[in-house]
């Protein structure tokens, strides 16, 4: 299943894709969906069995942008809570 990690910066998605990706982590920046209600427009996103590590990486650096995680449920994104 799909999650996306939701930034509120651009630069700060293609920092942690490339954060991502050096932990061994296959991820790609995509389209922020409207459902997120976030303007920067891209998002990191990753298979969900990378969940546990992706949340690891994250507290590696100091992602101040970071709104979140959302899951793909039929045809659209929600927040996990």
């Amino acid at each position: 299943m799909t999650v996306l990690a939701v930034f509120r910066s651009r630069a700060q998605t293609l920092d942690f894709v490339s954060l991502l990706r050096s932990y061994g982590i296959v991820a790609a920046a995509v389209n922020t969906p409207k459902e997120a209600g976030v303007g920067c427009g891209i998002s990191a996103k990753f298979d969900e069995r990378f969940f546990q590590r992706v949340k690891l990486a994250l507290t590696k650096k100091s992602y101040s942008a970071f709104a979140g995680f959302m899951r793909q449920v039929g045809g659209t994104f929600v927040y996990i809570r």
